[in-house]
């Protein structure tokens, strides 16, 4: 428990700091962070004002896996759960997947950062932290936790890598389009990270690391001859991505 608790403190202290660090250096125009935020975006600029068909599969690539397709993806998955009556896995995802783009907005309207002037496309808000890093970070996160215990123990690795693929297809999509700078990407995923963890503890669903210590506790309940509940039998049968 206390190994757990130590990196699941140590992994938010992390994000915590990234965030906070790219919060005030682009605030306080460090200028290795503008260096590195423009060498990226121009190379990308360049090559998209040469291949208009490059701007057009990214922008496509954004719609389909941007905020309101998360949402649309979680709509079944609660309903679902408020079938079986899985309270806490229908309150997760709606409190994950349904705010997460609302978190984002108010982030966006104080930090104010204007979008890159080489944008490809319009934005249609400022710029820090990107909204679709955060949405597809939160997303990903929660779908694999409230459904990891009906995912097959041998596709859990393929689960968590396509996971991580579409992450950071998502944030490279933002990048390519000059709609984000690339500092704006890891602070959304920073943040969607932090969200994540956030509502884990509001809603005290176990995350799927937590697994191996909920059948622990199960298997001594058992031997009492206590019944444990539905849910937190469906959360203890999961595995942990993280330990894997």
């Amino acid at each position: 428990m206390s190994s757990m608790k130590y990196r699941l403190g140590l992994s938010s202290l992390v994000a915590a700091s990234v965030f906070a660090v790219i919060w005030i250096g682009f605030a306080s125009d460090w200028a290795w962070l503008s260096a590195i935020d423009n060498s990226l975006l121009r190379v990308t600029h360049d090559f998209g004002i040469k291949h208009p068909a490059w701007i057009s599969f990214w922008v496509t690539v954004s719609a389909l896996l941007g905020p309101p397709a998360f949402r649309f993806v979680a709509i079944p998955f609660i309903v679902v759960a408020l079938v079986e009556r899985r309270w806490r896995a229908a309150c997760f995802l709606a409190l994950t997947i349904g705010v997460s783009d609302d978190l984002s907005d108010a982030v966006k309207n104080i930090s104010d950062r204007p979008r890159p002037p080489s944008a490809l496309v319009a934005g249609t808000s400022t710029s820090f932290p990107s909204g679709h890093a955060l949405s597809a970070t939160v997303g990903v996160l929660a779908l694999l936790t409230v459904c990891w215990s009906l995912i097959p123990k041998r596709l859990h690795t393929p689960s968590i890598v396509i996971g991580t693929v579409v992450v950071v297809t998502v944030g490279a999509a933002r990048v390519l389009l000059n709609v984000h700078n690339p500092s704006d990407v890891v602070a959304g995923c920073a943040l969607g990270y932090l969200y994540y963890l956030f509502c884990l503890a509001v809603v005290t669903l176990s995350p799927p690391w937590r697994a191996p210590l909920d059948q622990l506790a199960l298997t001594r309940r058992r031997s009492r001859g206590a019944a444990p509940d539905r849910e937190g039998s469906q959360n203890a049968a999961s595995a942990p991505p993280s330990a894997k």
